[in-house]
């Protein structure tokens, strides 16, 4: 019997968290989240370890590999954030 890998054991997509953006399985912490703090403030993996105190090291390169392997969707996810929260101040500053 041939053993199943698993390619990304610590993401889960569940429809009912974060409108079905992947997670770290078992919270709530968006691979978004991750990706925002690795690749747009600069942080290491420790430092993003120090800041969600309940995830580990194994939680945070899998969801950077995630990142990475769906690079473009979840560009276009962030992007369409960005956007939406551009139209939000554009209302509350009005």
């Amino acid at each position: 019997m041939q053993k199943q890998l698993i390619k990304h054991p610590y993401i889960a997509i569940e429809p009912g968290i974060s409108k079905g953006s992947p997670i770290i399985a078992g919270t709530r912490v968006r691979v978004l989240d991750i990706i925002i703090e690795y690749e747009y403030l600069g942080f290491s993996p420790d430092e993003i370890i120090n800041a969600h105190p309940h995830l580990n090291l194994p939680q945070v390169h899998d969801a950077l590999s995630f990142y990475y392997e769906h690079r473009e969707e979840l560009d276009q996810e962030i992007r369409q954030r960005k956007e939406k929260m551009k139209e939000l101040c554009k209302k509350l500053t009005s």
